[in-house]
């Protein structure tokens, strides 16, 4: 038995709930999982997994045995980092999971400069509003907007997207022009619904203006659950967006959408880079959260 081996398809095992899973993200198959596991059970003389038909639950023993294991596995990767050129010139795959309006105008025009600084990175980037099984998927880390739903997740925050309200020209000619926010919930407006994740519903957003605080909800003529989806429509002239600055400011510049209501405001969305708590974070997964944080501070910095 290769004791680090071992070690790792245990790891992984915890982590993911399934032998199924760990086999995947370490390209083996679940016989080989299954073998390492059980020979390590074997020499510790311990049962670490309770294995059903359904589920992968790990023992009270195998809970205080993970925590060392992922430990020593960490240390063996600083190990290996600090005698190697990998601290000096990150390497490897990395799989990050992005909204897809960052992705179009932010990072994807930027990956070239990245890629220039960090040639041997194979980044592998999904590009979704939705929620990611991160140990599952093998996730490294993923960037997301709003409230972190997973309280355990380990979170950097960088960036805070700025939202205000806008509509496309034609949609004013067909409407009018509403003069305050409660006038989207009248019977002559409408609005563009966005799905968020944790809810599966369109949100109400609260604005301000001096002493006057409202939740506007508005009437979606249609809600959507991708950031690119929501702008189209919007666009299209289907109803009012809340939108970030950065999505909308090319399209402001074009006359594409026009801004309302700018004597209110609302508060700015954060923006997160979050990954597992137990996951040890790499050189690779280091450079990859100060490049986003690096270009946010240009689009959407950190209000202090």
């Amino acid at each position: 038995m290769d004791r680090f081996d071992a070690l790792q398809a245990f790891a992984r095992v915890v982590e993911s709930g399934s032998f199924t899973k760990a086999a995947l993200t370490l390209h083996l198959s679940r016989t080989t999982v299954t073998q390492l596991v059980q020979q390590l059970e074997a020499r510790l003389r311990v049962k670490l997994l309770h294995r059903t038909t359904r589920r992968v639950q790990v023992t009270p023993d195998g809970a205080a045995y993970y925590e060392r294991v992922v430990r020593l596995l960490a240390d063996l990767d600083d190990a290996d980092a600090s005698v190697s050129t990998a601290a000096a010139a990150p390497r490897g795959r990395l799989r990050v999971d992005v909204p897809s309006p960052l992705a179009r105008l932010v990072l994807i025009p930027a990956l070239p400069a990245f890629h220039a600084q960090y040639p041997d990175i194979l980044l592998h980037m999904g590009v979704s509003d939705r929620p990611v099984d991160m140990v599952g998927d093998n996730v490294d880390c993923v960037v997301r907007g709003g409230a972190l739903t997973n309280p355990a997740l380990v979170a950097r925050h960088v960036g805070d997207l700025q939202l205000r309200v806008y509509v496309a020209p034609s949609y004013l000619l067909r409407a009018g022009t509403p003069e305050h926010p409660l006038a989207l919930e009248g019977p002559h407006h409408r609005t563009v619904g966005f799905l968020w994740a944790r809810t599966g519903q369109p949100l109400p957003f609260e604005m301000r203006r001096g002493t006057e605080h409202v939740r506007a909800q508005g009437h979606d003529i249609c809600a959507v659950d991708d950031g690119n989806a929501y702008l189209a429509a919007g666009l299209a002239g289907l109803g009012v967006l809340w939108l970030p600055d950065y999505m909308a400011r090319p399209h402001v510049a074009t006359g594409e959408l026009v801004p309302l209501l700018q004597d209110w405001t609302l508060a700015p969305m954060p923006l997160y880079v979050a990954y597992p708590p137990q996951r040890h974070v790499s050189a690779k997964v280091r450079v990859f959260i100060e490049w986003v944080a690096g270009l946010m501070a240009l689009h959407a910095p950190v209000q202090r």
